[in-house]
């Protein structure tokens, strides 16, 4: 045989051979049945202890929530509950009033396990306007037909940046915030009637929102 004839005849197995090979000891089909294990998820953030907010978290958390979205998606501009769910916390729900004006209704669903904070009403201004506002602040908030007590928080010092287009203002900055609060724990799961009713005389203002609460486990990811 010429050793024309057998480069050949060795290039021709060369190119016949398949295209990759298992490393020596590496089984590609017992690789494949068992992928990489995934990293395991974050942990939920546990309840916030919410009877234990200072007054400071509790309006500066509330306010800073609520000019955080922009007006038309504002969940205190909202008439039916569609934003109820905008820049929520993970392990707290807050509520909204209204600007005044008619009573509003509002279907929304709240997170099981999760404890609940809202105003019966509520201002951010200098302090010598939150004592006169409190003067004259009252209201009321009756859940499932039981009356529900409300904790009177006076001038407290905050800080706020509002998002672009919400709708209380962008550079708000350092202000005092006071109003009428509810904390409370978390909701049992089902159905649940919300009737909050809030004045102040020292501004002619009023606020209402009927609220039909459903509190339920969120969906997991990827459901449809």
């Amino acid at each position: 045989m010429t050793s024309r004839r057998l480069v050949a005849l060795l290039l021709g197995a060369l190119l016949l051979a398949p295209a990759c090979t298992s490393a020596p000891g590496h089984d590609s089909a017992a690789s494949s049945a068992h992928p990489p294990a995934e990293e395991p998820s974050e942990s939920p953030s546990p309840p916030v202890a919410v009877h234990a907010l200072t007054a400071a978290e509790v309006q500066d958390g509330w306010w800073g929530w609520a000019v955080s979205a922009e007006a038309k998606r504002s969940p205190v501009l909202d008439t039916t509950g569609r934003w109820c769910a905008e820049h929520q916390r993970e392990n707290l729900w807050y509520l909204a009033g209204t600007t005044g004006g008619e009573v509003v209704e509002r279907t929304c669903t709240v997170p099981v396990g999760v404890p609940v904070l809202f105003p019966l009403v509520t201002m951010f201004g200098e302090a010598a306007e939150c004592m006169d506002f409190m003067d004259t602040a009252k209201g009321s908030a009756v859940l499932d037909g039981t009356p529900l007590t409300a904790e009177p928080i006076g001038a407290t010092p905050i800080g706020l940046m509002g998002a672009p287009g919400n709708a209380f203002g962008e550079d708000i900055g350092n202000t005092w915030a006071c109003g009428l609060w509810v904390r409370l724990d978390p909701l049992a799961p089902g159905s649940h009637e919300l009737a909050i009713r809030g004045e102040s005389g020292a501004i002619d203002f009023s606020t209402g929102v009927d609220y039909h609460l459903r509190v339920a486990a969120p969906a997991p990811t990827g459901a449809v």
